[in-house]
């Protein structure tokens, strides 16, 4: 604020002074008592210094607000661009803009990192449970029913038999869940594999059929650029599901020698506009492997979601 306010007074100044130089070595006079003939000239040397002070001062202060715009579009989700200050009359204020937000983004994408980390270590923990635990009791409480149903009387079989069948139907929800939570196939053998059987599941649930476009070239990622890529494509499919009323959904998955690509589109109603909890999470996740996130949904024209993940990574990033 000292800068800009010595700055102000250096134009203001070199302004005031212009005029007054103009006036004393000009042939134009004032009379004590101005004259009509004096007025014109009074006016537009007025208005000459008015509009020089006016147009110096708002070049000068252009650049606050390009820094009001930017902290107006900054959105905690995404990356907000930088400004440039090279050269401006304004650098170190733009220079420290630009400075804080690399520490709230890098300080976001901690948290983000911790909280998300800690989400797939509890998923993990549910799901190691759902199949140890409740998984086993009913796997047991199935095997005897099926012992029990030789052995009772004929007229209670068929209730035996409809316990059996609720128990299985249990064990094999039980089962679904803890892959949803925690699919194995993503660790062991990769995110081809996993996208492949996540679509193939979402179709056998809900009757949508899903094209894949999957680069048979990928190869093996970075564990949690895989974990961001499925979990990106499993909320895609879940808003599908839900919301979209869509009957075909197109999946392409591919890599190029700088990024990966993920592009998930629907045939459905559109119209997405507002950000709920599912697409918070995927704008999260995608700030953790910094990548970009881009959502188009024109009302009735379906929904894609996209996102690119570079291939190379900051040494930074979490």
């Amino acid at each position: 604020m000292t800068a800009l306010f010595w700055r102000v007074c250096l134009l203001n100044g070199v302004i005031f002074t212009v005029g007054t130089l103009v006036l004393a070595l000009s042939p134009a006079t004032v009379s004590a008592r101005v004259r009509a003939t004096e007025l014109p000239v009074l006016v537009i040397g007025l208005a000459v210094i008015l509009t020089a002070n006016a147009i110096a001062l708002r070049t000068s202060l252009a650049p606050l607000d390009e820094v009001v715009a930017s902290m107006r579009r900054v959105d905690p989700p995404m990356r907000a661009a930088r400004l440039d200050g090279r050269g401006g009359d304004f650098h170190h204020l733009i220079d420290t803009f630009n400075a804080m937000l690399d520490r709230l983004e890098s300080e976001r994408s901690v948290a983000g990192a911790t909280a998300l980390a800690a989400q797939e270590g509890e998923r993990q923990r549910i799901a190691r449970e759902l199949h140890d635990e409740i998984g086993q009791s009913l796997t047991v409480a199935l095997l005897r029913l099926k012992r029990v149903s030789d052995r009772v009387p004929a007229e209670l079989r068929p209730e035996v038999s409809v316990a059996t069948e609720t128990v299985r139907g249990c064990l094999d929800e039980v089962r679904e869940i803890a892959w949803r939570l925690r699919p194995d196939v993503l660790e062991d053998l990769g995110l081809t594999s996993a996208i492949n059987a996540l679509c193939h599941e979402f179709t056998r649930a809900s009757g949508v059929s899903v094209m894949r476009e999957i680069d048979p070239a990928l190869t093996r990622l970075d564990p949690s650029i895989e974990l961001v890529c499925y979990r990106v494509a499993q909320e895609c499919l879940t808003n599908v599901l839900r919301h979209s009323g869509a009957r075909e959904v197109r999946l392409e998955l591919r890599q190029d020698a700088e990024r990966i690509v993920l592009r998930v589109v629907d045939d459905g109603q559109g119209g997405v506009e507002v950000t709920g909890a599912g697409i918070r999470g995927m704008r999260e996740r995608a700030m953790l492997v910094n990548a970009a996130l881009t959502i188009t949904s024109p009302p009735e024209h379906g929904t894609t979601v996209e996102l690119m993940v570079p291939t190379r990574q900051p040494t930074e990033a979490p």
